[in-house]
């Protein structure tokens, strides 16, 4: 009975919608040629953002979505569902840094959709909101914030609606007042840092705060300000211009910083690339008319994070160990060569570390559960330290001043926890202040986790995370989610997220491929997921969409298809390879033109990962990878939404709106294809009520379209 009212439900929805009268995209065929290899673009005339014809476009589009989605019913349920596993959270909260007896933290209240900031002061136990970036401009988001060592002045980081070209305002803690100094543009991942004295701040400037400009992630410099100045008068410490012996390329990121023992300058020449050259100044050197740097690591050392206390450089490196290694040199005279392992490469990747004032940490990953360690600096000795099982992460409160740290724990099916740590008793114990009020269900007692891997084409086994219902039939008739990644070496470790819990509220399945590209298995996986290597992505997804399909979990009609940002290359070769597979995909502000992508803002930045317009046998790559030259008139593609956020510099919005063109004018379906613009986000947002409303609506989209009966539109 159950098949037969899915059939029916779903036979009344195709009726009710049957025709979709997409507002016109007209066809201006461009013919490029990439090496000898011609290639025509019809919708190039979208990439026009400040073009009437085209801001028209995006609103009628937007407005036809729209009134598609508003016939789908329960929608507002999954909107209304989200804000209340939010409150069942209760409040939630960012790492705190710590100065003197006060802790510094953002927080969102359980019922708010902002975060804001807050001390505490740690001998009293009291709580007072310091804050609101609300009251400072509408639509203002607190990005990031750093604290000067007295605890007298808060640098914050602000961005709008999403977008990630912010502006730099100072708070006085004691007045709650914001001084008059205000510094922009910044990017929103680019660090900044008060100076010993607490009078100046080093931070990086872009070169253009116009988001349509192609020169917005490029020309940048690492400058200092000096408070209570204008912006105009900020001296430059690294530039391309100004330091040419830097061999600086003009889409790097000049990223400057202070050594924890306030010794020295350390300047990094940041990419999409973790592995970014290095150089070093004495702290003096502030007062110099020009820096002179000394490079202490080169991109070919393959260091992906430094620490240095006195003269010893800590390092952490891939070179010739995929997994990771962990050494120390002279900072004077380095010799990573012959520099002494202190934590030589095992089976399990380590992912990172970070210091405290006596301490060094690291993270040691299978891909599924990480582990905590520490190093005393002056034994070297190691320490596991005890937190439960999971992934578990850790942050210095105050790694100038102590040993404070903070643990975060989680995993697919337990909501983050906080954890006070000192390692010099070695005792982790549950955070006072820093964990809501949590009333959520045991989900452990509704769902099953299940961990498998998975062949590929090659034979290479794929790790696939699976999360369902405990009472679903394996017979095929389950709807299930898969999402993937695969760039960059980033890992999608297990993590309770607020939103896939009401998915699987639905009776939906949950699966994470954890595709090459990203990191789960060291440098060898994410080297596997780059430039010629780039297929295995996407096929990683289909061998772990197949499996999904094979073990009947769910079937081809039923299977949701996910891929967010660079995972837009992922989801749209797999819909464009295997358009059989996948009932519906969804593509959120993904990456689905590489071969114009590098003409953004953004894209000279992901040469690195991708490849190089300009060089002849990477053209061949990045031809394979683009999504939208494979979209073929005539086949029957999945229902697809496209998302994009119209204050996004990372992925410029005709990237996602052209996609979705070409496939509206080339699917024989009749399955519908929508572009959900989203005018108040941007690649991301803070905005929990900007992030439930469109996640209600892409959800209901989707569950319409795999035949879920909550989700059917009666017939009129």
């Amino acid at each position: 009975m159950k098949n037969v009212l899915l059939t029916s439900c779903l036979l009344i929805s195709q009726i009710t919608l049957a025709q979709y009268n997409y507002p016109k995209t007209p066809e201006k065929p461009v013919t490029d040629d990439y090496f000898g290899t011609k290639i025509t673009d019809n919708y190039q005339w979208l990439e026009d953002l400040k073009s009437p014809e085209v801001q028209m476009w995006f609103k009628a589009q937007s407005d036809y979505s729209h009134s598609i989605i508003d016939k789908i019913p329960n929608r507002d349920a999954l909107y209304k569902r989200m804000k209340q596993v939010q409150e069942m959270g209760g409040d939630s909260y960012d790492y705190a840094r710590q100065r003197g007896n006060l802790y510094f933290y953002t927080k969102t209240k359980k019922n708010e959709k902002l975060s804001k900031l807050y001390t505490r002061d740690i001998t009293t136990g009291k709580e007072s909101l310091l804050f609101d970036p609300e009251t400072y401009k509408k639509d203002a988001q607190i990005t990031n914030f750093t604290v000067d060592s007295k605890g007298n002045k808060i640098a914050l980081l602000f961005s709008k609606s999403g977008g990630e070209i912010c502006e730099l305002k100072i708070l006085d803690v004691k007045t709650g007042k914001l001084l008059e100094d205000i510094l922009n543009p910044l990017w929103s991942e680019f660090g900044f840092e008060f100076t010993s004295d607490n009078n100046s701040i080093i931070y990086t400037r872009m070169s253009t705060g116009d988001p349509n400009s192609n020169m917005l992630l490029k020309d940048m410099k690492a400058m200092l300000h000096h408070i209570g100045t204008s912006a105009d008068k900020d001296i430059v410490l690294a530039s391309k211009e100004g330091n040419p012996e830097l061999n600086m390329l003009i889409e790097q990121f000049p990223m400057i910083e202070f050594s924890d023992d306030l010794n020295y300058i350390l300047l990094n020449l940041g990419s999409t690339k973790s592995e970014s050259p290095q150089f070093y100044a004495p702290y003096s050197a502030l007062m110099d008319k020009k820096i002179t740097w000394k490079q202490i690591v080169k991109a070919s050392h393959d260091i992906t994070q430094t620490f240095i206390t006195g003269d010893q450089l800590f390092f952490l490196t891939h070179k010739n160990a995929p997994n990771y290694k962990i050494g120390v040199t002279s900072l004077s005279n380095p010799d990573f060569d012959h520099a002494k392992i202190i934590v030589p490469e095992s089976n399990s990747v380590i992912t990172s570390i970070h210091s405290s004032k006596n301490y060094l940490f690291y993270s040691l990953s299978n891909g599924i559960n990480q582990d905590k360690y520490q190093i005393d600096l002056k034994t070297l000795a190691i320490k596991k330290i005890s937190l439960p099982g999971g992934i578990n992460n850790t942050n210095a409160l105050n790694a100038r001043e102590n040993d404070n740290l903070q643990g975060y724990n989680s995993n697919w099916l337990t909501p983050g926890t906080f954890y006070d740590y000192q390692p010099e008793n070695g005792k982790a114990v549950k955070s006072k202040y820093f964990n809501g009020d949590s009333k959520y269900p045991d989900y452990n007692t509704l769902y099953e986790v299940k961990e498998v891997e998975v062949k590929s084409h090659d034979g290479t086994m794929v790790p696939l995370s699976i999360i369902y219902p405990k009472n679903i039939k394996m017979d095929g008739s389950t709807p299930a989610y898969i999402t993937g990644y695969g760039g960059y070496g980033i890992s999608n470790k297990p993590r309770f997220s607020n939103r896939l819990s009401v998915l699987l509220e639905q009776g939906v399945i949950v699966a994470v491929a954890h595709v090459r590209g990203g990191g789960e298995k060291g440098d060898n996986w994410h080297k596997d997921g780059m430039k010629a290597k780039k297929p295995n992505t996407w096929k990683d997804f289909i061998a772990c969409s197949e499996y999904l399909v094979n073990q009947k979990y769910t079937s081809p009609s039923k299977l949701i298809g996910n891929g967010a940002s660079m995972g837009g290359v992922l989801i749209g070769r797999a819909i464009t390879e295997r358009p059989d597979l996948y009932g519906v995909a969804i593509a959120e502000v993904g990456m689905t033109n590489v071969l114009r992508s590098q003409n953004s803002a953004n894209g000279a930045n992901q040469i690195p990962e991708v490849g190089n317009l300009k060089d002849a046998e990477d053209i061949k790559s990045l031809i394979e990878m683009d999504t939208q030259s494979k979209v073929k008139k005539g086949v029957k593609y999945p229902a697809v939404i496209v998302s994009t956020g119209m204050n996004d510099s990372r992925i410029t919005p005709w990237e996602p709106a052209k996609f979705a063109a070409t496939l509206q004018n080339s699917t024989s379906s009749g399955k519908p294809v929508l572009l959900y613009v989203n005018y108040e986000n941007g690649h991301f947002t803070s905005d929990l009520d900007v992030t439930f409303r469109e996640y209600s609506d892409v959800f209901a989209f989707a569950l319409w379209q795999v035949g879920h009966p909550k989700f059917q539109p009666v017939k009129k």
